[in-house]
C-alpha cells in the first residue's frame, strides 16, 4: 500500500484551518495540496482529531496486512 506523503497532524491541520474560515483554496495551497486531496481527507477525516486519524490509519494497515495473510 501506497504510503502518504502527509502525516496525521498535516491532515488535521489543514481540517482544522478550514474549520476556522480559512478558505480551501489557501488550505491548499499553503501546504500543497490539491483540492480534491482535501476534500477526500475532509469526507474522511472530517470530525476526527490527530491521534484519531493516527489510530484509524493504524488500523487500515494492519487489516492490510491481514487480508494479505489471509489471503495466502
Amino acid at each position: 500500500m501506497k504510503t502518504s506523503r502527509y502525516s496525521e497532524f498535516h491532515l488535521s491541520y489543514a481540517l482544522r484551518l478550514a474549520e476556522t474560515g480559512t478558505p480551501v483554496s489557501d488550505v491548499h495551497l499553503g501546504l500543497g495540496i490539491s483540492k480534491a486531496s482535501f476534500y477526500n481527507w475532509r469526507k474522511k477525516y472530517g470530525h476526527r482529531g490527530a491521534s484519531e486519524v493516527c489510530r484509524l490509519r493504524q488500523i487500515e494497515e494492519e487489516n492490510a496486512r491481514l487480508s494479505v495473510w489471509w489471503r495466502t
